[in-house]
């Protein structure tokens, strides 16, 4: 079930940038790109081994949702998304893994479940 997208209103993009013209706060984009690569990890585990999504990357979604700047080709693979994605389409991506969870992982049972075996 898909519930958020890029065009998910935002209370204040001005977080990220004043307009289109100006690039994303460097500090976000470095967690973004953290978020991005755990993100790869996690969904390369076997759906029945995964744990659930991690609540640390609530907070670098947030910063970039609603974002209108592409996102490097890499991350939009990594994703599963277009070249040329909008941080906000990335964002969406997260949001949705996360939508409708009911617990979170501690963070040693990420990316994997305690007692699946398995390289994480």
């Amino acid at each position: 079930m898909r519930i958020f997208n890029e065009s998910t209103p935002v209370a204040d993009a001005r977080i990220i940038s004043e307009d289109q013209g100006i690039s994303m706060h460097q500090a976000a984009n470095v967690q973004f790109e953290r978020a991005v690569q755990e993100f790869a990890r996690w969904r390369a585990v076997p759906e029945d081994a995964r744990s659930p999504a991690p609540a640390w990357w609530w907070g670098s979604v947030f910063e970039v949702l609603g974002a209108p700047q592409s996102m490097p080709a890499a991350w939009c693979a990594s994703l599963e998304l277009p070249d040329n994605a909008t941080y906000a389409a990335g964002a969406a991506i997260f949001l949705n893994a996360l939508a409708g969870q009911t617990s979170l992982p501690w963070p040693g049972e990420f990316p994997r479940k305690a007692g699946h075996s398995g390289v994480g």
